[in-house]
């Protein structure tokens, strides 16, 4: 692991990855603890300013550049804006199910799947944990497929278990 790819980067992507990282930490705390305490409500809280922050400084990183300034990436940002508003939104209506449908959606949409996409070669937390692109490229994209296969795995899960909970 070299963090030095990361650690040189400009504020924005230091902001996002920080920002993303803690989220992924604390939201992991918070989906899978017990639900409605002082302790789920205040770090709920919490992860929802980090996911808010990840998805805004989001906007300030344009190294791909598809669409304009942005690239499909970006549509990840909008989804994390939409999540937050239902999920706070079925919180406040006191629908516990809506919202913690919401908030799993979220996390694994916002967080593991588009951060299973950061481990692609050549992008930064791929560099981060494995070396340059050019540096053990076959291990690098064997290692990638698998983060994305699992990503993509736990997400299909989750959603199959959300969809039949109701």
């Amino acid at each position: 692991m070299n963090l030095t790819p990361l650690l040189t980067a400009d504020p924005a992507i230091q902001i996002h990855a920080y920002s993303a990282i803690a989220a992924l930490f604390i939201g992991a705390f918070v989906l899978w603890r017990r639900k409605g305490t002082a302790l789920h409500k205040l770090l709920g809280r919490t992860w929802a300013v980090l996911m808010f922050i990840t998805a805004t400084s989001s906007w300030f990183i344009n190294e791909i550049q598809l669409i304009g300034p942005f690239s499909p990436i970006h549509i990840f940002a909008l989804m994390t804006y939409s999540g937050l508003y239902d999920g706070i939104t079925q919180i406040r209506r006191g629908n516990v199910d809506k919202h913690r449908g919401a908030m799993q959606g979220l996390y694994l949409g916002a967080l593991i799947l588009a951060g299973a996409f950061t481990f692609l070669p050549g992008r930064r937390m791929y560099e981060v944990f494995f070396g340059a692109a050019d540096q053990a490229i076959g291990m690098g994209w064997l290692m990638s497929g698998a983060v994305i296969a699992v990503s993509l795995g736990m997400s299909g899960i989750f959603y199959w278990r959300l969809r039949n909970a109701a």
